[in-house]
């Protein structure tokens, strides 16, 4: 039911009400919201293992992912989490794992995922710093997980036994995940160390916990930054809708046309801009109190929205010169009242009007959604 007053609230230009539709709704209200995790890294850093582990399988049992010495996931795979209602993980291509000679994972839109976790085998790397900024960059989280940590520990004690400090090494271990996150810009970042053969040791346990308590915000999030998708084709039904009226307000306007002087129908038709705008609820009391209901300012949302395009103006502006021009020449030419002349002009500033007043609609269109994702975003970024 909240999804539709969302949706009949975008259509009815009440952005503020169709956000606070869903922002104030506790948390458990997103119980059910899908949870799409991605389980990123380099080739062979154990991401496979880690996922059968957190689906609580082994390796060769139903359902569980196909893990290998070698490089063996060249596609994304889902996971359903047998436990966790409508948790998905999902196990992707080693981030430059190669496959007929391509780079299988840059082919991924990672923007599809809610979450995300960085499985790493050794120490922080530039594919993990370059994963950490591309998630970073759609205001996604992410936890850090350093897999093979049992493997890690029997490399220090053979190499060096008479000084081997399990716990100095794991600490070790950590800071250096913890300074690479940190260089990138991270804050608070989440590290666990962990081994998938071993669940019961290091932080796995600890993972599990953080996760499960995480999750509704984690929902909530996710629910969030969908929600502007799930507008699109609301506004798109809009648009559509109004473009019908648009030729009556052109015809409107024509009458404009019967006076030849270029620009004399700006002030109209800027306020049939002003009536898309405040239709699509981007009027200024609108923005100030969406602003106000996700704690920015009035300016952060406006700075989002793109003004008409330069050409469309300019083409529209030559078109006014144009009709004006032909009356002038016909009365000039032929000495009488310019009938033709009118009649032409008339047509082209239809014309030309009628175009301008469709490209108000598409861009108070494009403006609502991106105003709407801004606002959202912000919110989202409160989930957790």
């Amino acid at each position: 039911m909240a999804m539709e007053d969302f949706k009949a609230a975008i259509y009815e230009g009440r952005v503020t009400d169709a956000a606070s539709n869903v922002i104030g709704k506790p948390l458990q209200y997103f119980s059910e919201v899908p949870l799409n995790i991605a389980v990123v890294g380099e080739p062979g850093s154990g991401k496979s293992s880690f996922v059968n582990a957190m689906l609580g399988l082994r390796a060769g049992d139903p359902g569980a992912a196909e893990t290998g010495i070698q490089t063996t996931t060249v596609d994304v795979k889902a996971f359903p989490h047998p436990h966790l209602l409508n948790v998905i993980f999902w196990d992707l291509p080693g981030k430059g794992a190669a496959s007929f000679g391509e780079d299988v994972f840059a082919k991924i839109n990672l923007n599809r995922f809610d979450f995300f976790i960085i499985v790493g085998a050794q120490r922080f790397r530039t594919i993990h710093a370059d994963l950490v900024n591309e998630i970073q960059g759609m205001s996604k989280k992410f936890y850090f997980v350093r897999s093979n940590t049992d493997l890690d520990l029997e490399a220090s004690k053979r190499q060096r036994p008479s000084d081997y400090n399990e716990e100095r090494i794991l600490l070790r271990i950590k800071d250096d995940c913890h300074e690479g996150l940190r260089r990138e810009g991270a804050t608070n970042p989440q590290v666990f160390l962990v081994s998938s053969y071993e669940t019961k040791r290091f932080d796995f346990p600890l993972l599990w916990e953080r996760l499960k308590n995480d999750l509704l915000g984690l929902r909530r999030k996710a629910f969030l930054l969908n929600l502007p998708s799930i507008s699109l084709p609301v506004l798109n039904n809009k648009k559509t809708a109004m473009k019908k009226q648009i030729l009556i307000r052109a015809f409107w306007l024509w009458i404009f046309a019967a006076i030849p002087i270029p620009g004399l129908s700006y002030f109209p038709a800027r306020k049939v801009h002003s009536w898309c705008y405040h239709n699509f609820g981007l009027g200024d009391l609108s923005l100030r109190d969406l602003a106000q209901l996700v704690g920015k300012t009035a300016a952060t949302l406006k700075a989002v929205m793109k003004p008409l395009s330069f050409i469309s103006v300019f083409l529209w502006g030559f078109a006014e010169l144009v009709r004006a021009v032909v009356i002038i020449g016909d009365y000039t030419y032929f000495q009488h009242f310019p009938l033709y002349g009118y009649l032409l002009s008339g047509g082209i500033s239809l014309l030309s009007t009628y175009v301008m007043l469709n490209k108000f609609v598409s861009n108070a269109t494009d403006n609502t959604q991106r105003v709407l994702t801004e606002a959202l975003m912000c919110e989202a970024k409160k989930s957790i």
